[in-house]
C-alpha cells in the first residue's frame, strides 16, 4: 500500500518540482532524478508509476512550445529504436524483483553522473560525424529500454542527436517530441504490468500543481540560472540516491 502521508509528500512535491523544471528549462535529461529520489521510499515499481503521468503531464506543457521545430527523420529513427527497446524493459520488469529495479537505477544514476563529467572534461569527445542509422536504432532501442526502467533515456538520445549537429532549438524540440511518444508508449505496458494503481492516480492528481509550476519556474530559471550550478545540483542527487539505492539493493 502506497501511504500518502505528509512524510510522502515533503520528498516527492520536491522531486516532481525538480522534474518539471529540468525537462521546463535545461532539457529532459536530468529529470530523472525525481524517479531515483522517489524509489528511496517506495518500491522502484511504484515510484516509477507514479513518476511517468506527470513526466507526460510536463512534456505536453512543454511541446507546445516546439510543435514542428523538431527534426522528423531524427525523432523517427529514434522512436523505432525505442519500441523494441520499451518492450525488453516490460520484459525485465516482469521477471525482476524489487533490488533488481532499484541496483538498475542506481546504476543508471551513476553512469549518468559519469558520463556527463567526462563529457565536460572532455574524456568524451562527440563526433562530428554523422551518426548511421543502425546507430540512431541502436541508441533508440537503449533509449526506450532504459527509459522504461528508471525513466532515463535521455543520455543515448542525447548520444545519437549531439551527432547529428542540429540548431539548439531544434535539438530540444526533437528530444521533447521523442520522450512525449516514448512515454505515451510506455504507459500501455505500464498499465498492463498493474504499476498503476488507485493510490498512484491519486498521488498522480495531488502532485500535478508541483509539475506544472516546475515547468513555469523551469522556463524562468533558464535565464536566470546558470546551467553548471542547476546540473551541479543534479550530479550530487544523483551521486547521493545511486549510491544509497545501490547499497539497499546489494544488502
Amino acid at each position: 500500500m502506497l501511504e500518502l502521508s505528509i512524510g510522502f509528500f515533503a520528498l516527492t512535491a520536491p522531486a516532481v518540482l525538480f522534474a518539471g523544471i529540468s525537462k521546463g528549462g535545461f532539457g529532459s535529461g536530468a529529470a530523472f532524478a525525481s524517479a531515483s529520489i522517489l524509489a528511496l521510499i517506495l518500491e522502484p515499481g511504484q515510484a516509477l508509476a507514479i513518476m511517468l503521468p506527470l513526466l507526460m503531464l510536463i512534456d505536453v506543457t512543454a511541446l507546445k512550445s516546439y510543435w514542428k521545430k523538431w527534426n522528423w527523420p531524427d525523432a523517427r529513427l529514434l522512436i523505432l529504436g525505442a519500441l523494441p527497446g520499451v518492450a525488453l524493459g516490460a520484459l525485465l520488469y516482469r521477471s525482476a524483483n524489487a533490488d533488481v529495479l532499484r541496483f538498475l537505477i542506481g546504476a543508471i544514476s551513476i553512469g549518468f553522473v559519469a558520463w556527463q563529467l567526462a563529457r565536460r572534461n572532455g574524456l568524451i569527445r562527440m563526433s562530428r560525424r554523422t551518426a548511421s542509422t543502425p546507430l540512431g536504432l541502436f541508441a533508440g532501442v537503449v533509449t526506450g529500454f532504459t527509459s522504461f526502467v528508471s525513466h532515463a533515456g535521455g543520455p543515448p538520445a542525447a548520444v545519437y542527436l549531439l551527432s547529428q549537429n542540429l540548431a539548439k532549438n531544434q535539438y530540444q524540440a526533437t528530444t521533447v517530441l521523442v520522450f512525449w511518444v516514448i512515454n505515451i508508449t510506455k504507459f500501455v505496458p505500464y498499465a498492463y504490468l498493474g504499476m498503476f494503481t488507485a493510490e498512484t492516480a491519486f498521488a498522480d492528481m495531488l502532485l500535478a500543481p508541483f509539475a506544472i509550476l516546475g515547468a513555469w519556474l523551469g522556463v524562468r530559471a533558464h535565464r536566470i540560472v546558470s546551467e553548471s550550478v542547476f546540473f551541479g545540483i543534479t550530479y550530487v542527487l544523483l551521486a547521493m540516491t545511486g549510491s544509497k539505492l545501490i547499497w539497499d539493493a546489494l544488502t
